[in-house]
C-alpha cells in the first residue's frame, strides 16, 4: 500500500486504498464517500460489510467523509483573496522543493500548476478546504468538490507536494 504525505507539513493526507485518478499529471482525484462511524471506529479504506451499511445511525454514531476520518484532516475556510493568497506561498514552497529534489520538473510543474490554479478559481465556490492533521499553515490543502452527479465527492491534491512512502 502506498500513503501520500505532504512535503512540506509531513502529514498523511491520503493513501491508494482509495481509488486515485492522476489529472493533467498535476493533482491526484481520490473518491471518497459517506461512511458511519461509531466512537472507536477506524477505517482504512476498506468497503463496509452490507450489514455495516444497512445499520441506523445509532447513539454515538455518526456520517463522516472517509478521507477526512482515516486520515483526520481538518475542515478550514478560506474567501478567494485568502486562497490565492495562500496557494501562491504554497506553490513557492513547492517549486523551492522541486529545486532541490528534481530541478527539471520546474518548469513544467509551474505551467500545469497555474492552469490548474486557474480552473479551480473559476469554481471556487464549489469547493470546500482541507488541511492536513497539523494544521501547518504553510502545508497542502486538500480541495473537496462533488462530481457532477452533485452526490458523489472527491478531493484534490497537488500531486508535487506530496511524497509516496511505502507501507
Amino acid at each position: 500500500m502506498l500513503l501520500y504525505e505532504d512535503i512540506l507539513s509531513g502529514d498523511e493526507m491520503f493513501s491508494d486504498a482509495f481509488p486515485v485518478k492522476l489529472v493533467d499529471d498535476i493533482v491526484y482525484e481520490v473518491d471518497c464517500q459517506l461512511i458511519t462511524v461509531k466512537d472507536g471506529d477506524v477505517n482504512i479504506g476498506a468497503n463496509p460489510s452490507s450489514e455495516e451499511q444497512e445499520e441506523s445511525l445509532e447513539d454515538g454514531a455518526k456520517q463522516v467523509n472517509n478521507v477526512v476520518h482515516s486520515f483526520r484532516l481538518a475542515q478550514t475556510s478560506f474567501d478567494k483573496t485568502t486562497y490565492v493568497s495562500s496557494l501562491r506561498t504554497y506553490m513557492k514552497d513547492v517549486k523551492a522543493e522541486l529545486e532541490k529534489t528534481d530541478p527539471n520538473k520546474v518548469q513544467v510543474f509551474e505551467k500545469a500548476a497555474t492552469g490548474y490554479a486557474k480552473k479551480i478559481l473559476a469554481h471556487f465556490k464549489d469547493y470546500e478546504f482541507y488541511t492536513g492533521e497539523s494544521m501547518e499553515v504553510k502545508g497542502m490543502v486538500a480541495l473537496l468538490n462533488y462530481r457532477e452527479d452533485g452526490i458523489t465527492p472527491y478531493f484534490t491534491f497537488w500531486k508535487d507536494g506530496l511524497k509516496q512512502v511505502k507501507l
